[in-house]
């Protein structure tokens, strides 16, 4: 079962001020009728939860498996050390946010590609700040453990980005701006209402925002956005050769 499968807006933001997940009691055993995937899924929603709280260093895998409702054996059963119970974790994060951006490859409307990646990385935001907490914490820390990701999966993506963003750009649909800015800019943007939620509660009167100011802010983001890299359109001509307002009305009547 993928992340993006296991990705319940409703069950995350439940938990969203509160990154830890409620302890399983010790001694439960889960039921024989839970399949292989659920407990992996079971196993990472736990270690997400601890590396959270716990960062890489300061989690440990008896903590995890306690967390999850299992034998600290049967946790070593899929995933043998905490580093490949880890990668695996900021994996799926990644995976999540790469697949954010299908949405170039799916339309040929640059302002309709980028309004639906950047509406899709502020929902992930909101729906799972822990996830984007810890790969924060990751490369924050220099990232020892996913490095190769980033120079591996990571730089190709960008580059197939890049690619899309550049033709949009030869064909006059963007402004000429550099892709890597523009991405770099959007990622700090979407993924701020994540790594600083706590920040966001604080201005907001202590309350974490509401589904419509969040509805509200993903609307504005995307609007200044899409205002600051489209480029302006020609102005439409009316059968006289006329344009702009009087051509519309000129347009009308015919």
């Amino acid at each position: 079962m993928k992340f993006r499968d296991r990705l319940d807006p409703r069950r995350f933001m439940a938990r969203s001020s509160d990154t830890k997940a409620r302890p399983q009691k010790q001694g439960l055993r889960p039921s024989r009728l839970e399949t292989r995937e659920d407990r992996r899924a079971r196993i990472l929603d736990a270690a997400r939860s601890i590396f959270a709280e716990f960062g890489f260093r300061g989690a440990t895998t008896g903590e995890i498996a306690e967390r999850a409702g299992i034998p600290k054996a049967n946790l070593h059963y899929y995933y043998p050390t905490k580093e490949a119970l880890y990668r695996s974790v900021t994996e799926e994060v990644l995976h999540a946010w790469l697949e954010a951006a299908s949405s170039f490859d799916e339309s040929d409307d640059p302002a309709e590609a980028i309004a639906a990646y950047i509406g899709a990385k502020m929902d992930m935001a909101r729906a799972d700040p822990v996830g984007s907490r810890i790969w924060a914490s990751e490369i924050l820390r220099g990232a020892p453990v996913i490095g190769d990701f980033l120079e591996t999966t990571l730089k190709d993506w960008l580059k197939s980005r890049e690619k899309i963003v550049k033709r949009w750009i030869e064909a006059g649909h963007l402004l000429p701006i550099e892709p890597r800015t523009f991405f770099y800019m959007i990622w700090a943007t979407t993924q701020h209402y994540a790594d600083f939620e706590t920040q966001i509660t604080a201005l907001n009167g202590g309350k974490p925002l509401s589904d419509r100011q969040f509805a509200t802010a993903k609307d504005h983001v995307t609007s200044i956005v899409l205002k600051g890299v489209l480029a302006p359109r020609p102005p439409s001509r009316g059968k006289d050769g006329h344009s702009g307002p009087r051509a519309s009305r000129l347009a009308l009547k015919a």
